[in-house]
């Protein structure tokens, strides 16, 4: 195992649950709808990647016409990403226990550590430096550069390339059913960190299904890379 690529949105951090969830309710309050996403039915909505594809997704389901939601989705979704940047920014998004040791770990072992996420650039750089420091990933792939989401491969096909390994020699780290897709239509194996929001996806074609970093360390991970898929 040469390098491990990382997802960040549920996988490095608890983004979904501390993050977008609480500034999709606050996005809801300040334009003043109703509607409030309890943990259990965001973790469904999930299935729908991208925000704006999950607003008009939800809202339809609510009877609100397509023009309304046509009008109101641009102006919640540009709110709620505002909101989730002060959340980020405030220190409110942690990082998933277990995954520092598992970065000092790998690097200690001379793995090298890369970014395959669709989140935007604009929050996920301060995410990262916040938790981790910036600069012991590389290459950081964001929806910037990979704007068609997951399970789409595109983010970690540009990873992969930059790093200049062969796939085999390559790890994905994941916490969903489509981030495990995007990983092995990208030829790699994936590890699985299923979290609270995604455990009950279907992560057939996973390596390793894990629910915690605690359960995670270079051996490990070099085993399953190592081993045929």
């Amino acid at each position: 195992m040469d390098a491990v690529i990382f997802d960040v949105d549920g996988t490095l951090a608890d983004t979904e649950r501390d993050g977008h969830l609480v500034a999709f309710n606050l996005a809801f309050q300040e334009l003043g709808l109703p509607h409030r996403w309890e943990v259990e039915e965001y973790g469904r909505l999930l299935d729908i990647t991208g925000g704006r594809q999950r607003l008009q997704a939800y809202l339809e389901t609510q009877g609100m016409a397509q023009a309304e939601r046509d009008e109101i989705v641009p102006r919640l979704h540009a709110r709620k990403n505002e909101r989730f940047q002060e959340l980020v920014a405030d220190g409110h998004v942690a990082a998933r226990p277990g995954v520092a040791r598992v970065l000092d770990e790998l690097e200690a072992a001379g793995i090298r550590l890369a970014v395959a996420t669709t989140g935007s650039r604009v929050w996920v750089e301060p995410l990262l430096e916040r938790l981790f420091g910036l600069s012991r990933f590389s290459p950081v792939i964001t929806g910037d550069e990979a704007p068609v989401r997951k399970p789409d491969p595109s983010a970690y096909l540009q990873a992969v390339g930059q790093l200049g390994l062969p796939t085999s020699s390559v790890l994905a780290v994941e916490d969903s059913a489509n981030g495990l897709t995007a990983a092995r239509a990208a030829g790699l194996a994936c590890v699985v960190v299923a979290n609270d929001l995604t455990r009950d996806h279907d992560f057939g074609g996973a390596a390793l299904v894990v629910d915690s970093f605690e359960h995670l360390d270079p051996a490990i991970l070099a085993r399953v890379t190592a081993a045929p898929h």
